[in-house]
């Protein structure tokens, strides 16, 4: 029997049987990795095993526990300013109540890990649809224990996890998408950049009308539910950041100023600090710029270009943030996980690159934070290469996605003349 013709409906089924048989065959592997990795990751958290650095469960056990004590109140922590987040980050700051029988900071790792097991159940599944493929949920096994602990003791992996619900939804239930996305950008902003090319009305009016839901309720229930847009405006530059690297390299030259904890972050405090901070500014506007023209320029819309486009933004926004911090690098590797899930994205390399951004971010965070906050060789080292990787995978994503969706794809190659005479019609005899 011949094979059936491309387009045929027994080609389609036959290529949704094998994009289903390579999911189901991967599932195994995916959970040899997931499982020990995670279980690793939990035994650092719950300090069985002792990470090198700081210890950066700190963080939950004091700063959210704090916000904890003072949100079951029934108002938000109006006089901290290290609180700089929207109102729904109280839900994730509460959550623990759940696991009442554990105490706060193991009840948080555990719902953590919680949040990093859906997410990696949303991408196993979207491996077995048509057109997807197990890469997407390979990024995720591998990407998020390169970043250490860390993942752990910070909430932007449940907001990570409503963020790859929301791009996976996206090209068939764009309500739905749309209304993730409103409850991700009032977890942490960000997510917002999920619409970025979305299109139609459905996504958009589903976001705001959720939106505005939530945050009216926040508003109505709890006091102080916006105070956290004024806690941002005195902020320096954080040590982590493609700016800071002008500092560390001006210490070795006699630069008079500070590095201090600030706004729950450490920072660059001092002279020229808050000109780096505008320029910083200035690259996120063009940043911004550049997304608007590619939106008014892109004419093509393929089912992963919801996700592409998403992981291009955030890369944007990130690189040219002057916070840079470690937990940021798990939004991305989310994102490039998305991506990856369909098999005709192209962002695989763009995916390796922020790969490779996570394992040094990990060794500058946590394990040579010291070496970072004193700006000796190897702390600059390691900023310019974990910077470097980031600052290179924004180029070539965005240049992916420009090429994807602006450039007009080439026309046929002219024949050469020899073969266009042979084309021509011959005279009738």
């Amino acid at each position: 029997m011949a094979p059936a013709a491309p387009g045929t409906g027994i080609g389609r089924k036959q290529g949704l049987d094998v994009d289903r048989t390579d999911g189901r065959r991967q599932l195994p592997w995916l959970l040899a990795v997931w499982g020990p990795t995670r279980l690793l990751l939990l035994l650092f958290v719950f300090k069985v095993y002792v990470f090198p650095g700081p210890d950066v469960t700190s963080d939950i056990s004091v700063i959210y526990q704090g916000w904890y004590e003072i949100l079951r109140t029934g108002t938000f922590p109006l006089d901290d300013v290290t609180w700089q987040y929207p109102p729904a980050a109280a839900l994730a700051v509460l959550s623990p109540a759940l696991l009442f029988f554990l105490d706060y900071a193991h009840a948080f790792f555990v719902l953590a890990c919680l949040a990093d097991l859906i997410a990696f159940a949303l991408l196993s599944y979207a491996a077995g649809r048509p057109g997807r493929t197990p890469r997407g949920a390979w990024v995720w096994v591998v990407g998020v224990p390169l970043l250490g602990p860390t993942v752990y003791a910070r909430y932007d992996v449940m907001v990570t996890a409503v963020a790859v619900a929301a791009l996976l939804a996206g090209a068939r239930h764009p309500r739905l998408m749309g209304a993730l996305t409103a409850f991700g950008a009032l977890l942490k902003v960000w997510p917002v950049l999920l619409l970025v090319a979305a299109r139609g009305r459905r996504a958009w009016v589903s976001a705001a009308v959720t939106a505005a839901g939530v945050a009216a309720l926040f508003a109505l229930a709890m006091p102080g539910a916006f105070a956290f847009l004024t806690f941002q405006r005195d902020r320096g530059t954080e040590v982590e950041s493609l700016g800071a690297l002008v500092f560390h390299v001006a210490r070795h030259f006699g630069w008079d100023g500070q590095v201090l904890l600030n706004y729950g972050s450490v920072e660059f405090l001092g002279p020229y600090v808050e000109v780096v901070s505008t320029a910083a500014l200035a690259l996120t506007g063009a940043a911004f710029g550049w997304l608007l023209l590619w939106r008014l320029r892109a004419v093509r819309f393929e089912p992963h270009t919801l996700a592409d486009a998403a992981f291009v933004a955030v890369l944007l926004f990130t690189t040219t943030s002057r916070v840079i911090s470690p937990q940021y690098l798990v939004w991305l590797v989310g994102l490039a996980a998305v991506c990856l899930c369909f098999r005709a994205s192209r962002m695989a390399p763009a995916a390796g690159l922020v790969l490779a951004a996570s394992f040094v971010t990990v060794l500058e965070f946590p394990v040579w934070f010291s070496h970072v906050v004193a700006s000796d060789h190897l702390g600059i080292a390691l900023l310019v290469v974990r910077n470097g990787l980031l600052v290179a995978a924004t180029v070539v994503a965005a240049r992916v996605l420009w090429r994807a969706t602006v450039s007009r794809p080439a026309g046929p190659a002219p024949l050469p003349p020899q073969a266009a005479r042979a084309k021509e019609p011959t005279p009738s005899s």
